[in-house]
């Protein structure tokens, strides 16, 4: 008697959880991911050998362009529930006596990118729309009659006493304003800062090493 042969079929591959499971990744890369903050000017870096890092918190950046303007941003400490920012440009407008609303208070504490602009200008940057911020910046000044940085400086370590000083720029910054954002740094007793470069690859000569 004949063997009854069962009908054979290809096996199928389902592919919809594996698909699936790299949307739900993909989404959660996406909601966790953080962008990096755009910058005011473009910065072409020098080159260095070190490796230490820069502090994400407590900290108050210095960014000096290739035109030798200068910007400044300081993040909200460890805890954004203590809203430095909000209460630095607070003092600042009490010193130059201007009054910020709160929703103009909210938009500096919540802006991501280095500020370059008298502070007599800044009601208008945070209520411009981006393409007018961009024309608007044309760095903070500090010249000895209107020293604004030294102002930024003064009440950024009032209100974080921990905030540390990190000097970006760019390698075609001419030295006299770097030297500028220095000699204020030591007018405000901050003589410990950080200096952001790129990091230039090493040739090891085993050969020079071994002798």
């Amino acid at each position: 008697m004949p063997k009854i042969k069962l009908p054979t079929k290809s096996p199928r591959i389902d592919m919809t959880p594996m698909v699936d499971t790299f949307a739900v990744i993909l989404i959660f890369l996406l909601l966790t991911s953080q962008m990096r903050s755009p910058e005011p000017a473009n910065v072409d870096m020098p080159f260095s050998i070190s490796e230490t890092p820069i502090p994400d918190v407590n900290s108050m950046t210095f960014l000096i362009s290739n035109d030798s303007k200068v910007y400044f941003n300081v993040d909200n400490g460890p805890d954004t529930t203590l809203k430095f920012r909000r209460k630095i440009l607070e003092e600042m407008g009490k010193a130059y006596n201007i009054e910020f609303t709160d929703k103009e208070l909210t938009l500096f504490e919540k802006y991501p990118s280095p500020i370059g602009l008298p502070i007599q200008n800044m009601k208008d940057f945070l209520n411009a729309n981006s393409a007018e911020r961009k024309n608007m910046e044309t760095g903070i000044p500090i010249d000895s009659a209107d020293n604004q940085l030294s102002m930024w400086i003064l009440y950024a370590r009032q209100v974080n006493p921990n905030v540390r000083a990190t000097i970006k720029g760019d390698s075609e910054t001419e030295i006299p304003a770097v030297q500028k954002v220095l000699n204020i740094l030591q007018e405000k007793n901050v003589n410990r800062f950080n200096l952001v470069t790129s990091l230039e690859a090493v040739k090891i000569n085993l050969d020079e090493i071994q002798k």
